[in-house]
């Protein structure tokens, strides 16, 4: 069983939406130049067609009915004058009435007189005679319309079209007098009028080109001034701006695409500061790992080697003594090397990471190290408030210790305040960290561009690596550190 199928492919409304598509296609190709002359010109083009043509329908038929109003007084005029010659059997003095009538008209074309038998009685036709084809159309009953008992009809001749008006002369007793209007001189009229419409038109879309051009000038200028400096910025020219030539749209487009490069410039700057000081904190990362492993190797040889070498030396001597008293003597002295052995290792240990980061969390190894930083700076008072729910990720856990840190030591060494206030709070998806002193504070942006601060930059990287925020508060009443980075 074959099913006969339908296709939309000819459908009026597809051919239409494809034809819609071709023309934005071609239209979107044209530079916005020819499309405001196009516009103009086309606009122009179409209204001057539509007034000449109504100017030219209106002018027709109001000249074509005072062409017919006129061959009905004119026809029904020559009738009554002329009643008495036909009746005096006057022909010349009617020869003379249809010449002076045709003289005083420039329309009329011809006249002729018809006796009530259809027989020429006069007529102002020269050369080669009365046209007998006249008679035809004389005799005929066709007619346009009749206005007063006089007939009126229209014909195509070798002269143009012809209004015959017919009036009988003394109520067609006396004959039919024929008066002929030609259309000539009022077409000849309309032709001049219409071209005066189609040279003013052609006038008007000369000046409307002009005027479109200079509107374009003025409208594109600034477009292109502004594609040209976009195009610079794409090349890397970052000092490249857009003149503002103008103070409407386009000018406030101008201004927003400086602030935009402005911004733009700013933000390469500071990627550029960031990826010079990101350099040198990764040279000093280097150094002081370098100089961390020296100091570990010589706190291995120095202390802890130098502890093992004096215990095995003190064990070697105890194997030796066979009085009680000095081996007790000798063991008491091994385990005090061993107990200052161990104490070296959990100092070593809490230097390179704190155990009590991993075993009980960030509150509990912010205590530890707050109770060393008392014995290293005596003179500085710390109030830890610490408000953590639950335990975040030990990535963020090392992150708020280092930065909490690394507060703490450049407010102790660099401020001079005597008081570090240290709070950690948690939110609903965040933790923040607050660090203020009461120093004498600096200048954080000079410092950053600065690159010298090593710490402060590590503060800002380690920050980031989390997806985390900080910001630095400083005047002369000390330093706040803002830290909030997001719970995971």
């Amino acid at each position: 069983m074959r099913i006969a199928t339908r296709t939309h492919a000819g459908h009026p409304w597809s051919v239409l939406q494809a034809w819609q598509r071709r023309f934005w296609i071609w239209a979107g190709n044209v530079n916005v130049r020819t499309k405001i002359i196009g516009i103009v010109v086309s606009v122009t083009l179409l209204l001057g067609a539509v007034v000449a043509w109504e100017v030219r329908t209106v002018m027709e038929n109001t000249l074509t009915d005072e062409l017919r109003n006129r061959g009905f007084s004119v026809a029904s005029d020559l009738a009554s004058r002329s009643v008495d010659p036909i009746l005096l059997d006057d022909m010349y003095e009617l020869h003379l009435l249809l010449n002076n009538t045709k003289a005083n008209h420039p329309d009329i074309f011809y006249a002729f007189v018809l006796d009530p038998e259809q027989q020429i009685l006069g007529h102002t036709f020269d050369g080669d005679g009365f046209p007998v084809q006249l008679l035809t159309f004389a005799r005929s009953d066709y007619q346009e319309d009749v206005s007063g008992g006089i007939k009126h009809m229209r014909f195509q001749s070798n002269e143009g079209v012809i209004h015959d008006f017919s009036a009988p002369i003394f109520d067609g007793k006396a004959g039919v007098v024929h008066v002929g209007l030609s259309e000539q001189r009022l077409q000849g009229i309309s032709n001049h009028l219409t071209q005066q419409i189609i040279l003013t038109t052609a006038i008007i879309i000369l000046l409307g080109m002009f005027a479109a051009f200079g509107i374009t000038w003025i409208l594109t200028r600034p477009i292109l001034a502004l594609v040209t400096t976009a195009q610079a910025i794409g090349a890397g020219d970052l000092n490249a701006r857009a003149p503002v030539m103008v103070d409407d749209e386009i000018g406030e487009l101008a201004l927003a695409f400086n602030h935009m490069v402005d911004d733009l410039q700013a933000s390469q700057q500071a990627l550029r500061e960031k990826e010079i000081a990101r350099a040198k904190l990764l040279e000093k990362l280097i150094t002081v790992q370098e100089e961390e492993r020296k100091r570990i190797a010589r706190e291995l040889h120095d202390g802890i080697g130098q502890e093992l070498i004096s215990l095995m030396v003190t064990m070697k001597v105890a194997t030796r003594l066979q009085n009680v008293n000095a081996l007790h003597e000798k063991n008491s002295e091994q385990r005090k090397s061993v107990v200052q052995i161990l104490e070296q290792v959990r100092l070593l240990s809490r230097e390179l990471r704190p155990s009590a980061l991993d075993d009980l969390g960030v509150e509990a190894a912010l205590r530890v190290f707050i109770d060393e930083f008392a014995q290293l700076y005596p003179q500085v008072k710390v109030d830890l408030h610490c408000e953590l729910s639950n335990r975040p990720s030990p990535t963020i856990e090392i992150t708020l210790y280092r930065t909490i840190q690394e507060s703490m030591l450049n407010a102790a060494r660099h401020s001079g305040g005597d008081t570090i206030s240290v709070l950690v709070s948690q939110r609903k998806h965040t933790i923040l960290a607050i660090i203020e002193d009461n120093g004498s504070g600096f200048d954080v942006e000079a410092e950053r561009r600065s690159g010298r601060s090593m710490g402060l930059h590590a503060m800002y990287e380690r920050v980031d690596l989390v997806n985390g925020n900080i910001s630095i508060e400083s005047s002369v009443d000390g330093v706040s550190v803002y830290v909030e980075v997001p719970v995971t």
